[in-house]
Formats: structure tokens, sequence, C-alpha cells
């Protein structure tokens, strides 16, 4: 096994793939360097003398400057390198968009839904439009827990604290997000919940939902019952019934839409677990397949590596926007741009947002950028989609599964036990951690870092995306992780 890797031939660190004692030697064209001092796992080695002001190259790209000299085989960190970022920036559209050659489609037992979408689980799913009525959402999923047979996998309610306080574009978000879970194609029926009184009433939410069929949508306003939990019973037992005459079918996977998301990285990150996800985003794509790429804020840094992928001006622009209005969110709230990385990212090896953000964006591999979201939209065009959210873990995963993601790929360099409403596959980026982690962790991608090729770390996670496709249940569904967090940018009353 390697101790360091060099990623490209312009870098001027390398990165350890284990923790490295002082004195170990690296050899890499013709040239050997030797750590003057500790470099942990993840972490960067300087390659040769690197001046104060002079830029960091890693990943071929700048990550950052050197704040004070920096000796060749010495730890490149945060206690030596600061970010480059700023505020707004100007971009300028040039196109090197490279189709990727069409493959073979296989098949998966999927739920072929009226509309022609298609769900990998048949759940009913209880959706409480205010916070007011959480509560009686779970006790209702909870004592129901008998309807759940033959072809039904489960009843399960999604907790908010929205729906009522809230005014304008914070409103009208939270009923994006929530009629986007109840579109969904996971769900075969939804009990839509409220209470009566709350500022998202049942009128906007109707506006919002648009056209749906009652067969498998119902709902029940809690203040107009004399007892909800007997009107909450006969709408599950209706909705359990038509539910379940919907059976598995083999179905083609260009039918599937994956959510591409990472969190707790470290170091190792961008180079097993984060290009792993890539190669399966350009493997759907391929096939036709739909792929959802977010964090906007860790696409800071790494634009470049993005935006000349546009499909054309017009998706260009769109991704500008998105860009430098997410730039705009932070400045408004009196926030820098760069404040990220996390204490657990830099414990792990990243040490500047730019550092994170290249990391970040191997996910959505070389495909071409075909659309981009606003937060809350779905998705409706085919290839790989830019939506627009947060990196918050619950917030951009909800808004992923929005979307429309059947599942959602999670890398992780640090774990985390968090699941999102649709089946969350936790991508280990270092072997330790899915030694440790097995009740969280679902691939290891460390893999790569001992001779197993990226090409088939990423042929191997493909084979259980189509695995967890069928039926087979991600550790985040065995212990119960189900969660969801809703965007809040304005009042409260």
């Amino acid at each position: 096994m390697a101790d360091f890797i060099r990623i490209t031939d312009r870098d001027n660190v390398a990165v350890a793939l284990r923790a490295i004692e002082k004195g170990t030697a690296f050899t890499e064209g013709g040239k050997t360097v030797t750590a003057i001092e500790d470099i942990p796992q993840g972490h960067k080695m300087a390659l040769r003398p690197i001046s104060a002001g002079e830029l960091i190259i890693k990943y071929g790209v700048p990550i950052g400057h050197a704040t004070e000299d920096i000796a060749e085989g010495a730890h490149v960190h945060t206690n030596n390198v600061k970010t480059n970022l700023s505020g707004e920036v100007k971009y300028t559209y040039h196109p090197k968009v490279t189709d990727l050659a069409g493959k073979q489609a296989p098949t998966f037992m999927g739920y072929v839904r009226p509309d022609g979408r298609v769900g990998i689980r048949n759940e009913i799913w209880i959706i409480p439009v205010v916070g007011c009525v959480n509560d009686i959402a779970g006790k209702l999923a909870a004592d129901n827990q008998d309807l759940v047979s033959g072809s039904v996998e489960g009843i399960y309610s999604f907790h908010h604290p929205y729906g009522c306080s809230q005014t304008g574009k914070d409103l009208e978000t939270t009923g994006k997000i929530l009629t986007g879970l109840v579109r969904h194609p996971n769900a075969g029926g939804v009990l839509v919940l409220s209470l009566g009184c709350e500022n998202l009433t049942h009128e906007k939410f109707l506006a919002s939902l648009g056209d749906y069929d009652p067969n498998r949508v119902k709902f029940i306003t809690c203040q107009d019952e004399e007892d909800e939990f007997e009107a909450g019973r006969r709408a599950l037992e209706e909705l359990a019934a038509y539910a379940g005459k919907f059976k598995r079918q083999e179905v083609s996977a260009d039918k599937l839409v994956i959510g591409l998301k990472c969190g707790g990285s470290d170091g190792l990150s961008g180079l097993t677990a984060n290009p792993t996800v890539g190669r399966v985003c350009d493997t759907l794509c391929s096939m036709g397949g739909t792929a959802i790429l977010t964090e906007v804020p860790e696409m800071f840094g790494a634009e470049d590596l993005l935006l000349s992928r546009c499909r054309n001006e017009k998706v260009f622009d769109d991704a500008c926007n998105m860009l430098n209005g997410f730039k705009d969110y932070f400045i408004n709230h009196h926030e820098v741009v760069y404040d990220n990385p996390s204490p657990g990212n830099k414990a792990g090896g990243i040490t500047t947002l730019e550092d994170k953000s290249c990391g970040c964006v191997q996910k959505g591999g070389s495909a071409p950028i075909e659309a981009v979201l606003g937060y809350g939209e779905s998705a409706t065009v085919h290839g790989l989609n830019l939506l627009t959210g947060p990196g918050n873990d619950l917030v951009s995963t909800t808004a992923l599964t929005a979307a429309g993601a059947d599942l959602i790929l999670f890398t992780t360099g640090r774990g985390t036990p968090f699941g999102a409403p649709v089946p969350t596959v936790k991508i280990s980026s270092n072997t330790p951690l899915y030694e440790k982690k097995k009740n969280w962790i679902d691939f290891n991608a460390g893999v790569a870092t001992q001779g197993v090729s990226l090409d088939q770390t990423g042929e191997d996670l493909f084979s259980l995306i189509l695995k967890v496709a069928g039926g087979q249940k991600t550790k985040q569904e065995e212990i119960g992780a189900r969660d969801i967090a809703i965007f809040k940018d304005g009042v409260t009353l």
C-alpha cells in the first residue's frame, strides 16, 4: 500500500493515505521527499519548498495560498494555508461538454407508478403540513403498523417545525418541499395531516401540489375531526389497500433518479468515495438515467471543474445565478462566504473550502450538466442536474428527496447514522471507518487506496445500487433513521 498520492502532476502537495510518521520518504517522478513531521491520514505534505503567498495546488487547481514559508516535507494545513475565496465572481462560459458513450441499462425490480415514474420502495408516508401535528402523525404511524403487509413495506411519518408562523418565500418553500414528498414515487400512498389554522392552508397546499390521485393521497384536518386517530386509521386502511396493488416488476435502470451527497468528509473523500460515486453518476447518465448534485456552498472554489460542463449557455447562466445567489445569501446574513470546512472536515485533512469543494464536486463525475433546479423543484431532465441547496446533511438530502431522488449516495470520511426519507447508501472514504462502523456504512470505497481501481469500485457500487433499488435494505433503513429538514431564511412570526 502506498503512503502518499500526488493527484496531478501540477500539485505541489501529496496526500497521506495512512497516518505517516516523521522520516517517512515518498518518491514520485524520480524525486524523493521525506516527511519532516508526522502527517495524519488524509492530510497534505509539501513536495517542495513553498513560499509565503504562493498557491497551494491540489487536484491540479489552487485550493488556497501559503500564509508562511513551508518547508519541503512539512505538514500543509490550516496553520499555514488560507483560502483564496471572497464574494461574487463573474464567470465566463468556456464550454467543454463531452457526451458520454451510451451504455445498455441493466434492470432491477421496482414499482411502476401510473404516471410512469418508478419507485424503489412501496411505503405509506404521513406528511404533517404543520409542526403542531407532528406527534399525531407519529402516533398514527406507530399505531397502524399492522397494515404493513404484502407489498406495503412500511408506514412512516416525517416531522418538521414549519408550516405556520412563516411568511413569503419561507412558507412557499415549505409547501414545495412537502408537496415534493407527497409526489414521491417511493410512496405508494400518502396521508397529508393538517391542523386547520396554520398559514400553509389546505387551499395553498393543494395549489402547490397540483393534480393528484385521490386514491393515493388522503387529507385529514385534525380540528375538523372528533377523533383524528379514528379518521387516520380509516384513511390509512384505504391507502394500504391501494398501495398493496403495486408489485415489483422488472424495470430498466434508466428510470432511476439518484441523489449525490457527502458529509463528514475527510482528506480521502475526494480521492476514493467521491470519484467512485462520480463513476456511478457517469454510468447512470450514460444509460439515460438521472443524477442530482447539490450542496452549492461546497461548489465554491471548484466552479471551473463544473461550469465548463454546462450543456448550453442557458444552463451556464442558471448555474452562475445559483452560485452567486448563494453567495449573496451568505453576504446578506453578514457571514463570510468561505466559513467552511467544518471542524470534523479539518480534523480529517480538509484545509480550505476550495480543498473541500474540489473533492465534493467529483461526485458529479464528468457528465454534461443538463439542468439547474431551484430549491424545492423536481428533476424533469435526464442526465446530471444541479440542485440549489445548502451543504447541511438533512436539509440537502430532504431537497434531493423532494426533487425525486429514489435513493441517495452519501459519502463520508468520518461517519454519520442519519438517513433521508429514501434509502441512503453510506459510502466510506477509508477502510478504518468501514471496519469500525459497519452498522452505519454500506460500502467501503477505501479499497481504492489498497490496489482496487476506481473503475472497479464504481462498478461494485453500481451493483449494490441495483440491489438496494430491488429491495435490499440499507444500514440506515435497518436502524430506522429517516428525517427531514426544511430550509429557512426569513421571519418567524
